[in-house]
């Protein structure tokens, strides 16, 4: 019979005495076993297509530790354990007649031992009769920790709330939610072989300064008592990445943790992951190449395939082509298009034209108003849903890219020399020819902190010791910057982005 997960339910303190009363030390030291201690997963790839059904490996004991999943009493002589090692299972035979110890301690393990305990157990390896893959227990069977609560099943777990604030709990019961961690793994592995194959130095900059650059966001603030002065954390690691590339590195990049104190939802977390690079001395189209060569290879070397199935929302599931080239469509163009009339200079920040044109068409704007603020709103409003499939997004307003060089198209319209990179609706990829000239970058930081000073708190702080470091000379300049945790959400078929977060940030709960 088997045991239910709330058979034994008993206060932590009453299960603790139980045991001391039995002389079962619940916390032992762990001691290396005398014979070999193996790995479940190593178990599965030698044993499993190898050894007959019915059979044992009597010519050698081996030790396995794990928890204890479930548990099958067959009779006061035979009970069934299922054993779960670093996501495998193995299944652990606890027969009397196998067993060398002695009556009372075969009932002591048999009776006390319950869901969610880890154990330590010595035993043949073999097939049961119907081919389960076992480990017959001889010797040892001991407790290494007990479990004091009772482990739900993967059923009685699926409010999100409770999940993810007891995601010891998710793991322990969701396997999914562990094989998302390791494929978000391998994403991490696959980038970073990626750029150290095409000779590109891996660095660690500052998380805490005085300046908070890089990109359009809120950040976090905090106060450094030993210098007493204001810091923020770091919204994105681009101006410090660039005085590398000054300092002589021409190929650099960071992967790792930024903050944006802005709002949570399907696609944002406040704490996230990213990649940067910078290259010296390539363009916009050379990111275009290698944007597309990276993402073809790494769904591959992820998930098998160019092709992915991924949810973009509860209730649908569509399929991804990551095969290149990825479509292209010129912001401007397309956007004057969808709204039938051409747009206003935005260089001379006609707010009052663009909010009009947002009446006109019902797009809702909130405050504070400033051009970069609208013709954000207008793309995702008009383009954005269109891009479905890897779409490159290129040609923005320079007023929305302060950071990027100016590019004169065919057309005579001049533009920013970047792109955006949207799969299945999210941004994954944001990529610019970096502006070198310091002069240009003192304008534009001063546009965005005019910005700031009109209630955009999201606008670019002024940052003059970048620009004086752009002073000595930056090299032609191609960067580019993904959002890792979307990539991983994507390549998961996760719909929202807590799924591929080992620990998403959760809202206070109410009291």
């Amino acid at each position: 019979m088997a045991s239910s997960p709330e058979s034994w339910v008993v206060k932590p303190e009453i299960r603790l005495e139980e045991l001391n009363n039995l002389s079962i030390k619940p916390y032992p030291r762990y001691q290396q076993p005398k014979v070999p201690a193996v790995q479940v997963k190593d178990i599965i790839t030698d044993y499993q297509d190898t050894m007959e059904s019915g059979t044992k490996d009597e010519t050698k004991k081996v030790s396995v530790s794990g928890r204890i999943h479930s548990k099958r009493e067959s009779s006061s002589k035979l009970v069934w354990f299922d054993l779960m090692q670093d996501g495998y299972p193995i299944q652990a035979v606890f027969n009397r007649k196998n067993y060398s110890g002695s009556d009372r301690e075969f009932e002591l393990a048999a009776k006390v031992f319950q869901r969610g305990d880890i154990v330590q157990l010595t035993g043949h390896l073999g097939k049961t009769k119907t081919g389960q893959l076992s480990i017959f227990i001889t010797d040892s069977f001991e407790l290494l920790a007990p479990c004091l609560h009772s482990i739900p099943t993967r059923s009685g777990l699926k409010d999100p709330e409770k999940r993810f604030r007891n995601r010891h709990l998710d793991f322990l019961v969701n396997q999914d939610a562990l094989e998302i961690m390791k494929k978000r793994r391998d994403v991490i592995k696959f980038i970073r072989n990626y750029l150290d194959s095409r000779n590109f130095l891996e660095v660690e900059t500052p998380i805490l300064s005085t300046q908070a650059g890089g990109a359009n966001a809120k950040p976090f603030a905090t106060h450094a008592n030993a210098l007493g002065m204001e810091m923020h954390m770091r919204v994105a690691p681009e101006l410090y990445l660039k005085q590398l590339v000054i300092g002589g590195v021409d190929r650099v990049y960071e992967l790792g943790k930024q903050f944006r104190n802005e709002g949570i939802d399907a696609d944002h977390n406040p704490e996230f992951t990213t990649c940067e690079f910078y290259q010296a001395y390539e363009n916009l189209e050379g990111l275009f190449s290698m944007t597309e060569d990276m993402l073809q290879e790494m769904a591959k070397s992820v998930t098998g395939s160019t092709k992915v199935l991924t949810n973009i929302s509860k209730d649908k599931t569509i399929e991804l082509s990551f095969e290149k080239p990825f479509r292209r469509i010129n912001i401007m163009e397309n956007l004057e298009e969808k709204l039938g009339t051409a747009l206003p200079d935005l260089e001379r920040e006609p707010v009052a034209e663009l909010l009009e044109i947002c009446k006109e068409h019902r797009v809702f704007v909130s405050t504070p108003h400033t051009v970069p603020r609208i013709m954000d709103k207008l793309i995702s409003h008009f383009i954005e849903p269109e891009c479905v499939q890897p779409t490159f997004l290129w040609g923005h307003p320079i007023i929305m890219s302060p950071l990027a060089k100016d590019i004169k198209l065919e057309s005579g319209r001049t533009v920013a020399g970047r792109f955006e990179l949207f799969v299945a609706g999210k941004e994954i990829v944001n990529a610019y020819e970096e502006l070198n000239d310091p002069v240009q970058q003192r304008d534009r930081f001063t546009k965005q902190q005019n910005d700031k000073e009109n209630g955009d708190e999201e606008a670019q702080p002024m940052d003059l010791a970048f620009c004086t470091a752009l002073e000595y000379g930056l090299p032609p300049t191609a960067g580019w910057g993904m959002g890792v945790d979307r990539v991983c959400q994507i390549l998961t078929g996760s719909s929202h982005i807590r799924d591929v977060l080992a620990f998403p940030t959760m809202r206070a709960l109410k009291t």
